[in-house]
């Protein structure tokens, strides 16, 4: 992370509570299937990876700052071209309107950062992104801190040392993060609903 946007000093934390949101335990609220269900957005991954780091770093109404600084940025390029770091994103119309992007490693997929330019995109993205994990033998989805808006897909935290031992098993085990939607939203509905 980063203090600021201008500030090129880089920093790790690893605290004493972890958000992980349980992929086995993923809640989506009926009004939110329902929009996942109709479809409102085309669903890509990696298509435009980078375009997605520069928008969850972009100011936004109520955040002026963010921890995505130059640096960060090259590191997630790098990343991406290594293989280890994915966006899924919402597309309506030609134009990219919300997604999330984070690193995979082994079955642990580190979400790190969601935006959204229309309503539900970045919540959408994030169910299809769950569906693509859980499709793709993920064990681990690692959410750092938990947000209220977290919660209500049922992420929660756990004591370091239990986040620790998590992580080392999904290192253990091998997975491939696949670039292409599961199908639509029905097709992602039904994979999360058949791991719960």
């Amino acid at each position: 992370m980063a203090d600021a946007r201008e500030d090129d000093r880089v920093f790790l934390i690893d605290p004493e509570k972890r958000g992980v949101i349980p992929l086995d335990a993923f809640h989506i609220s009926r009004r939110l299937a329902r929009t996942v269900r109709g479809d409102p957005f085309e669903i890509r991954m990696d298509t435009a990876f980078h375009r997605v780091v520069l928008e969850c770093a972009a100011p936004k109404p109520g955040r002026t700052e963010t921890w995505i600084n130059g640096v960060i940025e090259g590191l997630y390029a790098q990343l991406f071209d290594m293989g280890h770091a994915h966006s899924v994103e919402c597309w309506l119309d030609g134009e990219l309107v919300g997604g999330l992007y984070g690193v995979s490693l082994g079955s642990a997929f580190f979400g790190e950062s969601m935006f959204s330019r229309r309503t539900d995109a970045s919540k959408v993205a994030l169910v299809h992104l769950v569906a693509r994990l859980i499709e793709d033998g993920f064990t681990l989805l690692d959410a750092q801190f938990i947000t209220e808006h977290l919660t209500t897909f049922g992420a929660v935290e756990i004591p370091r040392t239990e986040y620790h031992r998590r992580l080392g098993r999904a290192l253990e085990i091998g997975a491939s993060f696949q670039r292409a939607a599961v199908g639509d939203g029905v097709a992602a509905l039904q994979v999360i609903s058949q791991a719960s």
